[in-house]
């Protein structure tokens, strides 16, 4: 796929969707991921407070860094599968998710011992991005 022929518009708008649909996700459920993590919001405040405004914003900076370049590779999947359509969207998301996403994050929290519900909970953001994308691509994608 040369990148020419590659449909911003439909990356950009997966990823601006994708990047608002967490900020969401973690408002609704910010005390549950913050008891997962082991913290209070006084704790985490004065964690940030020694730190600069960049440093604060970098997280959600990278978020959206990230999700572009999420929405790159589920649009250039897609491309090479042939399919772009809600459904095949929706689907090429959820096996991106649960192949490769929910696997890495169950890893990564069992070695040091994580409380399963934040893989819960990040988890279903993923899984939540990877569908939104996955059917604004397929839809707007060719």
């Amino acid at each position: 796929m040369p990148i020419t022929e590659v449909n911003y518009l439909s990356v950009l708008t997966a990823a601006v969707a994708a990047w608002f649909f967490g900020a969401i996700w973690y408002t609704t459920f910010s005390k549950q991921w913050l008891a997962a993590l082991g913290k209070t919001l006084e704790q985490v405040k004065a964690e940030n407070a020694a730190n600069s405004r960049f440093r604060n914003m970098f997280p959600f900076i990278l978020s959206f860094v990230a999700e572009i370049i999420m929405a790159m590779m589920l649009y250039g999947i897609m491309t090479h599968v042939g399919a772009f359509s809600l459904r095949s969207g929706m689907i090429s998301g959820l096996l991106i998710w649960l192949g490769f996403v929910i696997t890495t994050l169950a890893v990564n929290n069992a070695y040091p011992m994580r409380k399963a519900m934040l893989t819960v909970i990040d988890g279903a953001h993923w899984l939540g991005v990877l569908l939104i994308m996955g059917a604004i691509i397929g839809v707007i994608g060719r």
